[in-house]
């Protein structure tokens, strides 16, 4: 989660068409859950999404830029926030918008994926194809985009199983890219993500509604790419204990 589209946003981030898309993608695509390791979660913005409407029970929220640990409630369920975390038996790993921003992304990954309890699932969102690279990617201190084969591959080395993904927000790709490449070249700082008005939020909103009945189909164009898979095998160790 990127706190400084958060900040960009401020309260409107809750009824802002990209990020309501987003939450209900990762509804759609986990289910309910008990357990959720959130990862590079910043606010926490889509586990407290998650529990606010019951789809999952509890939340560890970590990220090493938090001034300090802490334990909240969201919906009368824990959600904690810890700098670190060195062990869990989470029933779903997410990493929303996280792999971009680290150097050695199938490291972290394979940090993490062992967390999972067995049968556990993974969900993660990264922005799409390196083409579309702009003042935006500077500002949010990103390192890379991606195709949805190159996260699969990452994802897949990194030891995780079941592997499935597909593009998101194909809908708004050809207008979205278009902007995008013809700001190619000027100067620019800041997020491309603005408030909008509620007609406009609706109207996305709806569109991106509309996208997730056929997205798991989509591996052709997108500003995102999904991916949901499997903890790895347990180990001779991890079945041990």
């Amino acid at each position: 989660m990127d706190l400084k589209e958060e900040q960009v946003l401020g309260e409107s981030i809750h009824q802002h068409w990209y990020y309501l898309a987003k939450a209900r993608l990762l509804a759609a695509s986990v289910g309910e859950v008990g357990t959720v390791l959130d990862v590079g979660a910043g606010s926490g913005f889509f586990s407290r999404w998650l529990l606010r409407n019951g789809r999952a029970q509890k939340a560890i929220c970590v990220d090493p830029f938090y001034e300090a640990d802490r334990d909240e409630e969201e919906a009368g369920k824990p959600i904690l926030f810890r700098r670190s975390i060195e062990a869990c038996d989470a029933d779903l790993l997410l990493m929303m918008d996280v792999l971009e921003h680290v150097e050695d992304d199938k490291g972290l990954l394979g940090q993490y994926l062992p967390l999972l309890r067995p049968g556990g699932r993974c969900f993660i969102t990264v922005p799409a194809f390196q083409f579309l690279w702009s003042a935006h990617d500077t500002f949010l201190e990103h390192k890379r985009r991606y195709t949805l084969a190159q996260l699969e591959r990452t994802v897949a080395a990194a030891g995780a199983q079941d592997v499935r993904g597909h593009y998101y927000y194909g809908a708004v790709f050809p207008i979205a890219a278009g902007v995008r490449l013809m700001r190619r070249g000027k100067p620019a700082e800041g997020s491309d993500l603005q408030k909008h008005s509620p007609p406009v939020n609706a109207i996305l909103s709806g569109v991106c509604s509309l996208e997730q009945l056929v997205m798991r189909w989509n591996r052709l164009a997108g500003l995102s790419v999904a991916v949901t898979c499997a903890a790895p095998a347990p180990t001779d160790a991890r079945l041990a204990a």
